[in-house]
């Protein structure tokens, strides 16, 4: 009877306890970018990019839009990262106050403020998005971060209404990329 009487009172007592509003917030869920394991990923991409301009130009430099810059240009390949090769897409963003394609094309240095990419990995990393890794990277490689002071660097803005993801979300052909449509 004891045992019986007991578990009564502790099945109520969890019954209660859940039904009482905590005052203690949940935790919160990480977002899916900016932490240490995107951050360890991204150099290690930056490192496989070396010489990058070398690669094949897909566009020659255009006008572009926020958030990347005023003009762009782009460059897709392959890298091996850890062992594993993956598509590339590099963008460079560039800007600055008399910025021209003309000026971007015969200085890129000059007037490169970020260079973005799109790295598709492997099945199983962010099958929702087909498995892209964004990283917005500073002239010398290091990951930018948004106003908010987070980094810029693997599922960018996942499920948010602004960022990489939404926005390459609206691509026709379903491939997150706009230069081939």
């Amino acid at each position: 009877m004891w045992k019986k009487r007991t578990a009564l009172l502790l099945l109520g007592a969890v019954v209660l306890a859940g039904s009482v509003p905590s005052s203690a917030a949940a935790p919160e869920k990480a977002p899916p970018f900016g932490d240490p394991e995107s951050l360890a990923y991204a150099a290690d991409v930056w490192e496989q990019m070396d010489g990058y301009q070398a690669w094949k130009l897909t566009t020659p430099v255009y006008e572009g839009a926020s958030p990347h810059g005023k003009f762009l240009r782009m460059f897709s390949s392959y890298v091996t990262v850890n062992g594993v090769a993956h598509a590339i897409i590099v963008k460079e963003n560039f800007g600055g106050p008399g910025v021209s394609a003309q000026a971007a094309t015969d200085d890129p240095s000059q007037w490169l403020k970020a260079v973005t990419i799109m790295l598709q990995r492997e099945p199983g990393y962010d099958d929702d998005n087909d498995n892209w890794f964004w990283v917005k990277f500073a002239p010398d490689g290091s990951v930018m971060k948004n106003p908010k002071g987070m980094h810029l660097a693997g599922r960018v803005a996942k499920g948010m209404p602004a960022g990489c993801i939404s926005c390459h979300l609206s691509a026709e052909g379903g491939d997150y990329l706009y230069f081939n449509d």
